[in-house]
């Protein structure tokens, strides 16, 4: 539209031109209008679904574990201890009379028999008390055989009537305590050859001698205070001595019972195997401080791989458990007063779980509260929380190995709950 004003001076052409720069203002005004109501209603819709699915909860990531799956198979119950060896016949040899060595018949550390001698003592006083001993036998004997020739002549005269009865009684009585003398030398001649023979010093027992503490010249004598003479002690077979709880009582008890043994290794330094051996002992009481029983088992020990006095690790297999289901122990999450695993589902889904463990051994552990067959967590367990949704580590990998930095870093926020929510 168009106004012109005629006034002779050229005045409508100039409200000709402000007139169509307001028409122009007027359609550009028109189209941002336009624009900003398409705008506001794009933006409300995009609001609307912002708020949408912010109301929605978010799904965490699936944390990457490594699992194992639970076995079912027989264990046999181990105990261990340390074992104090000692030798099944220790002897202190120790002189019974007081004399002088002569002569030491045998080395330090020498092994020697039952019998054989050990040590001689100065033994000339007791020959000749035995000596004496035996010649007043003789006499007896002699002395002893005349009266009987007396009794005998006696009882001729009393038959023919040249001597009284009484007189023959009288030579009787002499023939009797006679012969109560004579034994009483016999008896003096084998107290003499006893003690003659405390004289000569023998082994009592097979076995190993320890040091000797006497040298010839040396004066001893029998007192119980004194240091021995040597140490035998018998080293093939040899005890083991040792303890375990008393809880086990009745399966070692039950393992004697029924005829059987229970086996028993130890382990020594040195040697590529442990030695095997058998219970041969249950002591008869408990001890009420420590609540353990002693035991002792014998090993052969041929090749002297124990020695009296040594300590050894101790293995001792008491029972076995039937059909036990077997997880690793790294698996259990140990709290104040249970201890739970993590269980995966069908669906890949963690749940915990409480059990009971009822014997370990090595890095496995015997539990009740699982199924054999049923897949536990190992390792990444203490990023999980009841539901959390799991996915298995890659090959060679472990719980966090061989992940992203920030599967890492979201693993390690999640730490904190995670062990809050452990039992």
């Amino acid at each position: 539209m168009e106004f012109r004003c005629w006034n002779g001076t050229g005045a409508g052409r100039t409200h000709t031109f402000w007139f169509a720069i307001m028409k122009k203002k007027l359609i550009a005004a028109a189209i941002v209008v336009a624009f900003a109501g398409a705008g506001a209603v794009w933006y409300g819709k995009t609001m609307q679904e912002t708020e949408k699915q912010s109301a929605k909860p978010a799904q965490p990531p699936a944390v990457t574990v490594g699992t194992a799956a639970a076995r079912q198979m027989d264990v046999p119950v181990r105990l261990t201890a340390n074992g104090n060896v000692s030798s099944l016949n220790s002897v202190d040899i120790r002189p019974q009379v007081t004399n002088t060595i002569v002569k030491v018949h045998f080395r330090e550390g020498q092994f020697v028999k039952a019998g054989e001698v050990l040590f001689s003592l100065d033994d000339r006083a007791d020959r000749v008390n035995l000596q004496k001993a035996e010649a007043q036998l003789e006499k007896d004997k002699a002395t002893l055989a005349d009266q009987e020739r007396q009794l005998a002549r006696s009882k001729e005269l009393f038959s023919k009537g040249f001597i009284s009865q009484s007189a023959v009684d009288t030579v009787a009585t002499q023939v009797e305590a006679q012969r109560a003398t004579l034994r009483a030398d016999e008896a003096a001649v084998a107290a003499a050859r006893v003690a003659l023979s405390y004289d000569v010093i023998r082994a009592t027992s097979n076995g190993r001698a320890g040091v000797i503490s006497v040298f010839p010249g040396s004066l001893v004598q029998p007192s119980p205070t004194a240091a021995p003479l040597v140490t035998i002690s018998q080293l093939d077979p040899i005890a083991v001595t040792f303890t375990l709880p008393e809880t086990e009582l009745q399966a070692l008890l039950g393992n004697g019972q029924a005829g059987g043994s229970v086996k028993v290794a130890a382990n020594v330094a040195g040697r590529p195997a442990p030695l095997e051996g058998k219970l041969s002992f249950v002591d008869n009481a408990i001890d009420p401080q420590t609540g353990t029983v002693k035991v002792k088992a014998i090993f052969p020990n041929a090749e002297q791989a124990l020695w009296p006095g040594q300590y050894v690790p101790i293995s001792a297999t008491v029972r076995e458990i039937k059909d036990g289901v077997v997880i690793p122990q790294a698996a259990i999450i140990t709290g104040i007063d249970s201890r739970v695993v993590y269980v995966v589902d069908a669906d890949k889904t963690a749940k915990p779980r409480r059990v009971e463990v009822i014997y370990s051994f090595g890095t496995d552990a015997v539990v009740n509260g699982v199924k054999a067959g049923e897949i536990v967590v190992v390792d990444g367990k203490q990023n999980l929380r009841p539901g959390s949704k799991v996915r298995e580590a890659e090959a060679g990998g472990q719980g966090g190995k061989g992940r992203s930095k920030a599967e890492n870093k979201e693993e390690g926020r999640g730490q904190t709950v995670a062990q809050k929510i452990a039992p």
